[in-house]
């Protein structure tokens, strides 16, 4: 029995390494018959990258105005339309002040009136004085009471008073004069920025309120300067510097990249996202971008030489908060999976830190489908360059 026992166990064992054959020879088979994979490779190559901290945020003129008038009264005449440059001190709206300039001639002719009578005052102070002289003379030699030197000299001071009531009322009438000149220049609203016309509101016959209560009646916007106001993570804070340079792209403007300045940074982080607000300014002559534009891009924080990048397509299961992929990697008509980490991320362009060397080859298009250990038919490959080429 014992002998019938074994004999049946060897005859499983038997079977069991013949099936196990029979299928590593059904795989190997199966690997020779699958044709080659066709794909797109490219060689890891060293560059010199800029380092920086992706942003986005909106552009606004540095620059703007809105224009009220600084008196009530009827819009006699409006000077600009909408959307045309003006330079400062340009006129743009004149009101009727029709009855600011009644007042100013009336001032006028008060001063004319104050100063004559100020002219008579002063000749009746001058004769005043005389006859004091005249009446201490005759005090001196007896042939004048006490009284009559008294009355002399109350008139003296009665004149000299007259004097300079009416030199008060020169002054009164001059300072009228003064506001009313003041108050009629108000009467022509001035552009007080270069810049253009952004927004009109106002028209001939139009009955203009007091700066207080107004609303405005032209917007001007100085396009030349913007602000580019963005918020950097607290990560990222301590790596923001005034005067950094940037770079971003707006949607208006495919295919191309403006660069602005790091000038104002936020001594304290905003206390609901722990955000830090930073504004770039951006010159924009010409005029090719506008106030309230979106704009995407980065913080330049420094360079590096020697550094391998991959575009971000080529890495399979791409993790960007853990850093971690993989990448199928060329030889001898073989592809190999590698895991990989990365680093920055600049673009399109993800930094690889690990996982790759110089020179290597990797795959770039058509690694959808592979698996490790598979035939591939590999396009022409592009030879390295040199480093930082």
């Amino acid at each position: 029995m014992k002998q019938l026992m074994a004999v049946i166990m060897v005859a499983a064992v038997l079977a069991g390494v013949t099936a196990c054959g029979k299928s590593d020879a059904q795989k190997n088979a199966a690997q020779v018959s699958k044709p080659p994979v066709a794909v797109d490779v490219s060689p890891a190559t060293p560059s010199n990258v800029s380092d920086g901290i992706e942003i986005t945020g909106s552009l606004e003129p540095k620059f703007s105005v809105d224009v009220k008038t600084q008196i009530p009264g009827l819009v006699k005449q409006v000077m600009v339309s909408e959307w045309v440059h003006v330079r400062k001190g340009q006129p743009l709206v004149r009101i009727d002040v029709a009855e600011t300039e009644a007042q100013v001639k009336r001032a006028e002719a008060g001063i004319t009136s104050a100063k004559a009578n100020h002219t008579q005052a002063q000749v009746a102070a001058n004769r005043a004085e005389r006859e004091l002289a005249r009446i201490l003379k005759l005090k001196e030699s007896g042939l004048a009471t006490q009284q009559a030197l008294d009355d002399a000299r109350s008139e003296v001071e009665a004149a000299r008073a007259r004097v300079g009531v009416a030199s008060a009322q020169i002054h009164v009438a001059e300072e009228e004069v003064r506001q009313g000149i003041a108050r009629r220049a108000k009467g022509l609203v001035v552009a007080p920025i270069d810049g253009v016309i952004a927004l009109r509101d106002v028209n001939v016959g139009d009955l203009a309120s007091d700066a207080a209560a107004a609303k405005p009646i032209f917007r001007i916007v100085d396009n030349r300067l913007l602000n580019l106001t963005v918020n950097v993570s607290s990560t990222d804070s301590g790596r923001i510097k005034v005067g950094q340079p940037l770079e971003f792209t707006v949607d208006s403007q495919p295919g191309r990249t403006f660069t602005g300045k790091v000038m104002y940074i936020n001594p304290e982080l905003s206390s609901t996202d722990r955000s830090l607000k930073v504004i770039a300014e951006v010159r924009n002559v010409p005029e090719a971008l506008k106030g309230g534009l979106f704009a995407k891009g980065r913080i330049v924080t420094g360079s590096r030489s020697q550094v391998l990048q991959v575009p971000r397509s080529a890495i399979n299961g791409f993790d960007t908060v853990a850093k971690k992929g993989s990448l199928y990697i060329t030889e001898n008509g073989t592809v190999h999976k590698r895991d990989i980490v990365s680093g920055s991320v600049n673009g399109d362009m993800v930094e690889i830190t690990s996982g790759l060397k110089a020179g290597e080859q990797y795959v770039v298009r058509g690694g959808f489908n592979l698996k490790d250990g598979d035939k591939v038919a590999v396009a022409d490959v592009p030879k390295v360059a040199p480093a930082g080429k």
